[in-house]
């Protein structure tokens, strides 16, 4: 049924020239059951899917044992600044491309940029290799209006915030994202979030968090799972739950709970998804993860002033072994950043160079410099219990030092598919691809369909894998042997071409806007 429908949509382009032919793959449109056919491109568009295309192309491509699939999309990512950069060879975002990545959002956990409208012009002048979108952040507006302080912002700050997100969200921001477990957006109350959510609500956006607590640090998981779940009840929106997960040893094994919680707001009307990288470790700030929220309030320069004073020390060393002991130990915290001196060891191992506790050689550490750690903190059977869930979408929340850049799309396909089989293949391809595409109203993209962009996927199901791990986090994934973005060849025969083939995707708002 499904072959009949595809050949039907494209019956009128039998005739045609394409540009390319990807023929006798084995093909995953991202909604229909897989088949043995062909895909044929021309210009940006797909012309034709299905079984057997006639008509002239310029390339034929021989995809025969492959599987076709649409170009996978990242919904967290922390490439914005590669997108910006003035290096066209990082521009091209190859550690995604080499995965089949073909679209990545950007501005998540409230770091979006206010200023949408230059985020998303700048490939005019500076092409580059992806598609990408981007949400317009929590810490950034609040940085812009308040800075990076402890308290409420008055009725003034609030009125200029709620403009920025209107303004951003005009421009085609996909919605607001947060990050309230990192200050200074762990100082703004729900309130105050709903009030900013609303704005990306009357203009058809989406709430997308890095929830306040997903572990045991201020209202535990489960209770950032409700407030997420209540501002976007409240606001108006749909919610999405950034890399959901279980983080630390008090709330392994709380997947079930929060699955329930989760599809009964579901099942009560609410529109919630979520997105996920499949790695045991997180990856985030020495900082954020071992740091009270109190010690960060003023900035930097604030902290450390709190460092210099002994009793106010003492007390931060008291909660920084706490929060070190819920995330596994020192054992646990590999650094990815900081410094050669430090990079990839762990925590432990540093404080044993340095002749110190490890807490004292993570405030050592803090008073130099900032440091990035990869965080083992994740139990596999929570891992798969979300994965199995058909609203939770491959992500690879993309960040320096940690293997889920080069490599989170193929482990998954690797690992989760293909030796544990957690999820079936067309499960992983349709939860890369179309689900993404649907929950975030990208048209046009997450299929394979004709009159759909041309953003496809070409993968060895024999080798696609990831070669990247926690000491080589910045080794390409193989196995991928063709990629197209809006129709030109990223990726091929298994290497880049150098093609800057990609748009920005403004979202459209639906109301409310000049």
């Amino acid at each position: 049924m499904a072959i009949l429908s595809c050949s039907a949509i494209s019956a009128g382009a039998l005739a045609q020239d394409y540009d390319v032919l990807l023929r006798g793959g084995t093909i995953y449109t991202g909604s229909d059951a897989p088949f043995v056919g062909d895909v044929a491109i021309a210009g940006d568009k797909l012309v034709y899917v299905g079984p057997r295309a006639s008509g002239k192309a310029k390339r034929v491509i021989d995809a025969k044992g492959m599987i076709v699939s649409p170009g996978f999309i990242d919904p967290h990512t922390h490439v914005g600044d590669m997108l910006a950069g003035d290096d066209a060879a990082e521009r091209l975002v190859l550690p995604f491309l080499m995965q089949g990545v073909t679209t990545a959002f950007i501005g998540n956990d409230g770091a979006g940029d206010p200023d949408v409208a230059s985020v998303l012009g700048r490939p005019r002048s500076h092409p580059v290799g992806i598609n990408y979108a981007t949400f317009v952040g929590l810490g950034a507006v609040r940085n812009k209006v308040i800075g990076p302080v402890d308290r409420a912002p008055s009725a003034d700050e609030l009125a200029r915030m709620k403009t920025l997100v209107a303004t951003a969200m005009c421009q085609g921001a996909l919605g607001l994202s947060t990050g309230l477990f990192y200050a200074p957006q762990s100082f703004a109350k729900q309130d105050e979030v709903v009030a900013l959510a609303r704005e990306a609500a009357v203009r058809g956006g989406i709430y997308d968090s890095h929830i306040r607590d997903e572990s045991s640090y201020t209202i535990g998981l489960s209770g950032a799972i409700e407030e997420a779940l209540t501002i976007g009840r409240e606001a108006g929106l749909p919610v999405h739950i950034a890399h959901i997960k279980a983080l630390g040893v008090d709330v392994h094994g709380q997947a079930g709970a929060i699955i329930a919680k989760i599809e009964a707001a579901q099942a009560a009307g609410q529109v919630v998804h979520a997105d996920q990288y499949p790695w045991s470790a997180s990856g985030t700030g020495l900082s954020a993860s071992l740091l009270p929220r109190w010690a960060e309030d003023g900035g930097r320069k604030a902290m450390l002033a709190r460092f210099d004073d002994a009793d106010t020390l003492e007390r931060i060393k008291v909660e920084m072994r706490e929060n070190m002991r819920r995330r596994g130990g020192a054992d646990s915290l590999l650094i990815t950043s900081g410094g050669p001196d430090i990079s990839g060891k762990t925590l432990a191992q540093v404080g044993t160079d340095m002749g110190l506790d490890p807490v004292d050689a993570a405030v050592a550490i803090l008073r130099k410099q900032s440091a990035s750690v990869a965080s083992f903190n994740q139990s596999e059977a929570d891992i798969a219990a979300f994965m199995k869930r058909p609203w939770v979408m491959t992500s690879s929340d993309a960040s320096t030092g940690h293997p889920r850049v080069y490599g989170s799309f193929a482990r998954k396909y690797d690992k989760y598919v293909r030796q544990e089989q957690v999820v079936p293949l067309r499960d992983f391809i349709e939860r890369s691809s179309r689900l993404t595409a649907e929950a975030f109203s990208l048209q046009g993209r997450g299929r394979l369909a004709a009159g759909s962009f041309a953003d496809v996927l070409v993968f060895d199901p024999e080798r696609y894998s990831a070669r990247a791990d926690y000491v080589q986090p910045t080794l390409f994934a193989k196995g991928v042997r063709f990629v197209f973005v809006n129709g030109g060849l990223a990726v091929e025969d298994g290497a880049p071409t150098g093609v800057s083939a990609g748009r920005a995707l403004p979202r459209t708002a639906t109301s409310h806007c000049p």
